[in-house]
Formats: C-alpha cells, sequence, structure tokens
C-alpha cells in the first residue's frame, strides 16, 4: 500500500526561473485511494515461478519484466517507480517522451527507464556499478526490438567525475528522472550537486519519492536554501501544487 507519495517536476528555464509541480498522493481520501489502486493493478504477479524473484508490470502498452536482487537495495521495484511510471505515460502528451534526451539517476532495475524508452524516447540509465548487470539485463529483455531509440547503461557516482563521464557541451537532456533516490542523507550535496551539472535550459526534472516527514526535513531544508517557492496554482482533487520557483 502507498502511503504518501510527492512528485518534484522541477523545469528549469532560462535566467535561472525554476517551475515546480508537487503531486501528493495521500490515504484517507478517495479519489487518491482510486489512484493508488489503478498504480498498484500495473504490478502483477508471473505465472511462473523461478529461482530468481522477479515482477510483472503493464506500462506503455507493454508486459514488462522486471528480474530483482533482493540482496541490494537499488534492484528491486520500489513503489516510487510506478507511481512515476504512471504519470509518464498518463501524462503522455503533456510531458511528450517522444525523441527526447532522457537521463534516469539511481535507475536500479530499470522500470522507469524502461517506460521512457517505450514512450519514444532517448534513454541513459544510471546507477552505481554493482547494479549495472540487473539493469542491463532488464532494459535489454524489455526494450530490444520494441523501441524506437535503443536505451544506454552506465555508471553515475553522484558528483564523482560528472564533467569527464558526463560532458556538459555532449550531454544535454531534457528530462532528468529520479524515483526515491534520496534515502541515505550524507550523499545529499553530491545528488544536488549532480542534479546541477545535468540540467541545462529547458531541462524538466521528473521526481518521485516517498515522503517521510521525520527523516526528508534535511533534504527539504537544504533545498529550500537553494530555491525559494511561490505556488502559482493548486489541483486539490489530487493535492497537486504548481510552484514557481526563484534561485536564490
Amino acid at each position: 500500500m502507498i502511503s504518501q507519495f510527492c512528485f518534484y517536476v522541477t523545469i528549469l528555464l532560462q535566467h535561472s526561473i525554476t517551475y515546480m509541480i508537487f503531486i501528493i498522493l495521500l490515504p484517507g481520501k478517495n479519489e487518491d485511494e482510486q489512484t493508488v489502486a489503478e498504480i498498484m493493478r500495473r504490478r502483477f504477479s508471473p505465472a511462473v515461478v523461478t529461482n530468481r524473484p522477479w515482477e510483472c508490470f503493464h506500462f506503455a502498452g507493454h508486459e514488462i519484466k522486471i528480474t530483482e536482487a533482493t540482496e541490494c537495495y537499488g534492484a528491486v521495484v520500489w513503489p516510487s517507480a510506478l507511481v512515476l511510471c504512471h504519470f509518464l505515460e498518463t501524462n503522455a502528451k503533456q510531458y511528450s517522451l517522444v525523441d527526447k534526451s532522457v537521463i534516469e539517476i539511481g535507475a536500479g532495475t530499470g522500470l522507469v527507464s524502461i517506460v521512457a524508452t517505450l514512450l519514444g524516447a532517448h534513454v541513459t540509465a544510471t546507477d552505481l556499478p554493482e547494479v549495472l548487470g540487473n539493469l542491463q539485463y532488464n532494459i535489454l529483455k524489455n526494450t530490444k526490438m520494441k523501441c524506437k531509440h535503443q536505451p544506454q547503461v552506465k555508471e553515475l557516482s553522484w558528483g564523482v567525475d560528472l564533467e569527464k563521464n558526463f560532458p556538459k557541451s555532449l550531454c544535454q537532456f531534457d528530462y532528468i528522472m529520479a524515483a526515491d533516490v534520496v534515502y541515505y542523507h550524507p550523499f545529499l550535496e553530491e545528488l544536488l550537486l549532480t542534479f546541477h551539472h545535468l540540467c541545462q535550459d529547458n531541462t524538466i526534472i521528473l521526481w518521485a519519492m516517498r515522503f517521510r516527514p521525520d527523516t526528508q526535513n534535511q533534504f527539504m531544508s537544504r533545498f529550500q536554501e537553494l530555491f525559494d517557492l511561490e505556488v502559482i496554482s493548486s489541483f486539490p482533487s489530487l493535492n497537486i501544487t504548481l510552484v514557481w520557483e526563484y534561485i536564490l
């Protein structure tokens, strides 16, 4: 059961003007519960049981089979990934991924990268070295002969050799995606540095995360040190708020 989620959708524009959308799914409201139920129905158990854990999902008109590695935190499909995939699919017109350049940070099992690929994007899926093998396997298995652009898998350690491995002159991403990547705060500054390096004019960050009030305060405080937030629109039925941000 999904208890509470936030999407952080950041559009970085010229002149340091930033827009951010908060999408919060809260328990206790019928419409939100129906949305969460719809999202969770996209996950179903495989018909065949093997000695290697895997799960099935249905997004972008495809059945997606994901192999997991339960001993590794980054090789498990967390609910935030499902929420982000559902957002990409149901908002495909507003945030079209066709022929767009996308990088996913902390791709894990690759579900978000796979869905973005199936929706027509040029995708670069990134994570730490220990999960790249499983990530590559899942992406190749679910996108080969099914996509317009074959995705890439690359190592990315937050804040490490960013210009060397992702030179700004060559890496211009339309979208940066992340799902539940902030779980260990000692790496918060490295994550912010990585976002800053990868962003170009008009880059959009799509970020889905489980909001943990007690543990996310440090992240939110640090984020608000960098951005001044102003709410310019809200969508009460889904607790969606559109915020205009200025970089301080």
